[in-house]
């Protein structure tokens, strides 16, 4: 966007013109609790005072071992858990893979149709989209494969979530072999392929047979976690408990920071200095996540995320009936989706149409994201801290934006 901040929070970016803009993406749901909440900046000012590095490798601190432990005690399931912190989703990812082949001995990754994992050579190679992240940076990593995501708007019948993984988990007995798969990584909520939410029973089947099979279930909550659904994690809403769970985006308020937690013995089975960065768990970051985790407490942002939600689904689920080129409204929490369409009958998808509603919103002062495997899905990640009326105004905005679209198309 031709747009230079120079301030933001509350749901509010402001830029080096004086102009105001409503912030519906949060810095692709980064900034969750705000981009300047005040206990992230005391916490950071207060931090950066004693050092702003050591590397955790070399002389360990507090921090480090404080962000740990609270993953282990908020992520889902009893077991005990181990943490290790690095900077980005992608590397979280990627060093979640690591740690499955180490554990396991296997070598394959299953992944899904309309995944995004990252921009690394590994992630790139887990990523499902070509344009814009994989054009042209190949070769990638081997050993990735790939089977159907349910995707119940774009199905060609309707299917259940069961259902829908036993046809993802038929593919990997056949093509790949269950003893060959070191791990199944799966968005629990795709991101940057549409927001797309599988059926009921579609990951909670995939993570049975993932036990059975002795094959490392990891959900990359990079996006969706952190009160984004409305609950911590967005696996929470069917009680699917990850073997290893990838985090980073909204866990440190704005600051760069990523995590991988999951079973002990998963972590364990790493040798000394197999895991690790430079910067990973930088002391800073650390303290930003401890104070962004605990506004997402105090403020109970899971609840702000649901009513995020209501009062989103009251103004946009309407435009499905009313305009052509709604076709549907989805997603949990303050994640949701409008995917356009050419028509309601064939379901083509159309990505001119979101590119112009976008540049409508921004022209009127709000800020929207797109996204999408073909590029045709508006995307909604505001601040949970973004006040009611202000999200109202952006929302009125957005469904102006679009019926003005298909009344001139």
């Amino acid at each position: 966007m031709p747009v230079y901040a120079a301030d933001a929070d509350g749901g509010v970016i402001v830029d080096v013109d004086g102009n105001s803009m409503v912030d519906l993406g949060a810095g692709i749901a980064v900034t969750s609790v705000g981009a300047s909440a005040p206990k992230v900046v005391e916490a950071v000012r207060e931090s950066a005072t004693h050092f702003t590095h050591t590397c955790f490798m070399v002389t360990p601190y507090e921090g480090y071992v404080r962000v740990a432990e609270k993953l282990n005690e908020m992520t889902p399931g009893d077991h005990e858990k181990r943490t290790v912190l690095f900077n980005s989703g992608a590397e979280a990812v990627e060093n979640a893979v690591k740690v499955a082949r180490s554990a396991t001995g296997r070598n394959a990754v299953v992944v899904f149709d309309h995944a995004y994992h990252g921009r690394t050579n590994l992630t790139m190679a887990l990523t499902a989209k070509a344009a814009p992240y994989k054009s042209g940076f190949g070769p990638f990593a081997p050993e990735v494969y790939r089977v159907p995501m349910n995707y119940p708007y774009r199905e060609p019948a309707p299917i259940g979530g069961k259902e829908a993984a036993e046809r993802a988990i038929s593919q990997i007995e056949k093509q790949i072999g269950a003893d060959t798969v070191a791990a199944i990584l799966i968005e629990p909520i795709q991101g940057e392929g549409g927001f797309i939410v599988p059926e009921d029973g579609f990951l909670p089947r995939l993570s049975e047979w993932a036990r059975e099979n002795g094959v490392v279930f990891i959900a990359d909550e990079v996006q969706a976690g952190f009160c984004r659904t409305g609950e911590w994690f967005s696996v929470n809403h069917e009680g699917v408990v990850p073997d290893l769970i990838t985090l980073a985006k909204g866990i440190a308020g704005g600051m760069p920071l990523s995590a991988v937690t999951g079973r002990a013995d998963l972590l364990d089975a790493v040798g000394p200095g197999g895991l690790g960065g430079t910067y990973g768990g930088n002391p800073v970051a650390c303290a930003a996540a401890l104070a962004s985790i605990e506004t997402m407490e105090e403020w109970d942002l899971n609840g702000r995320a649901k009513a995020i939600e209501s009062q989103a689904r009251k103004v946009l689920e309407p435009l499905a009936e009313e305009l052509d080129v709604v076709g549907e409204v989805r997603g949990r929490g303050a994640m949701l989706a409008i995917e356009l369409v050419s028509d309601s009958a064939s379901k083509a998808p159309h990505p001119t149409a979101a590119k112009e509603v976008a540049a409508y919103c921004l022209e009127r002062g709000v800020v929207i994201l797109t996204c999408g495997t073909y590029g045709n899905v508006i995307r909604l990640l505001p601040p949970l801290t973004i006040g009611e009326d202000l999200l109202g105004k952006a929302l009125d905005v957005l469904v102006e934006g679009l019926r003005s679209w298909e009344h001139e198309s």
